[in-house]
């Protein structure tokens, strides 16, 4: 194990056994002598102090370029966090309200259907009995999905438009915002929970209640303000010796994927609120302590502690868990106990989840196996970072959460 970015405190002096933590990096350490990942990177902080850091392995196995601090990683689904805090900055300004129809900025959502049956080439469907309103997307509650799924008809028709993997090479955000609110929903919005293209959708609505592009959003309002500056839409020439390479595990060895992993040193048509940014440790570290210390840092108020509070709150209908109300297995991790809010999961009962982390603690990860979570009741942040898709392949986010909290005395 070598030490990452410095430390800011004393472990012990911030509740922590050095030696409990000590065991961390030896458990991740197996994974990449394994050829199981190929590398990693990970911190754990406590009331905005870096108190532990590890990382171990390659950045890119066949240039021989190890993880450093500053590696950069795809972030996928984790730019779903910052697109949720960016609504809820506009919501703020009064931009919309929670329980508005999504309809009146997105005209294909004015009157959506929902799919009741058949095949994705003649699905039946009827009228949705409620309109799909902006908490629906934050929620995953709206009805959309993922072509990526496969797992319902409607699946199949979002990938028959070219959104399997990606998007067709045409299509700006607009467009494929199009595309999909005039596929069928597959429930009733606010029935049940779907992970889906839904906070791409917001991402569009960040552009037309802004009056900028996303990627202008971002910069001027979360990123420049955050020192973010290591974080955007693709990996620029200059910085290309420090991004990581991306892996499949093929026979349980991470091999690389070439092809899949070229997406990040292009600037791409489709600026998604969903996915897509990549970012570093210490760039992501800066923004998991702005939500831990009430939406302030860097002299920036970007929103009000009792935003934050509404969005890790549990929005799921009558304060249920992912495990009975979501349609798909959508993470390696238990559903049981774990809610979801705006924009982010939520531990909501401990004893069910079968975690050491409080309830309150929030949550959320991408597709190649990056994640983060924060404590507000025990102050903490941590950040894991390494590049193996898919994300379900092990359980490394629980088991770096476990072993955090075991070191955690005081």
């Amino acid at each position: 194990m070598t030490s990452g970015v410095p430390l800011e405190a004393d472990a012990r002096e911030m509740g922590f056994d050095p030696e409990r933590l000590a065991k961390i990096a030896p458990f991740f350490n197996r994974y990449v002598d394994e050829q199981r990942l190929p590398g990693y990177f990970l911190s754990v902080s406590r009331r905005g102090k870096v108190v532990y850091t590890a990382q171990y392995g390659h950045a890119d196995k066949e240039a021989g370029r190890p993880v450093s601090d500053d590696a950069i990683w795809r972030i996928y689904s984790m730019t779903k966090a910052i697109t949720s805090v960016a609504v809820m900055m506009l919501a703020e300004e009064g931009a919309f309200d929670l329980f508005a129809d999504a309809g009146k900025w997105i005209p294909s959502l004015r009157e959506p259907r929902v799919y009741v049956g058949g095949s994705a080439a003649a699905p039946q469907t009827v009228p949705a009995i409620r309109p799909v309103q902006i908490h629906h997307l934050l929620s995953h509650t709206a009805g959309l999905t993922y072509g990526f799924n496969y797992l319902h008809p409607v699946d199949e028709i979002y990938r028959q438009k070219g959104y399997a993997w990606g998007a067709p090479k045409d299509r700006d955000l607009a467009g494929a915002v199009e595309d999909w609110c005039t596929s069928p929903l597959l429930f009733q919005p606010g029935d049940a929970w779907n992970y889906s293209v839904s906070v791409d959708v917001l991402g569009r609505l960040v552009e037309l209640w802004s009056g900028q592009t996303l990627d202008e959003f971002f910069r001027q309002r979360i990123l420049d303000p955050l020192g973010m500056n290591d974080t955007d839409w693709s990996c620029p020439p200059e910085k290309i010796d420090r991004l990581a390479q991306l892996y499949i595990p093929v026979n349980g060895v991470a091999t690389a994927s070439v092809k899949g992993g070229a997406g990040a040193t292009r600037w791409p048509r489709l600026l998604g609120g969903g996915g897509g940014l990549v970012s570093t440790a210490g760039d992501y570290n800066r923004f998991m302590a702005m939500l831990l210390n009430g939406g302030r840092a860097n002299g920036h108020q970007f929103l009000a502690p009792g935003t934050i509070e509404l969005m890790t709150q549990n929005h799921l209908p009558n304060d249920t868990d992912l495990e009975s109300f979501a349609t798909d297995g959508f993470s390696e991790d238990s559903a049981a106990g774990v809610g979801f809010g705006l924009g982010f999961s939520v531990i909501t009962d401990r004893r069910k989840s079968k975690t050491l982390a409080t309830n309150g603690t929030f949550a959320w990860g991408g597709a190649a196996m990056t994640g983060f979570w924060v404590d507000p009741t025990e102050e903490i942040t941590a950040g894991f970072f390494t590049q193996l898709l898919p994300s379900s392949t092990y359980p490394v986010r629980r088991q770096f959460q476990q072993l955090v909290y075991a070191a955690l005395v005081d």
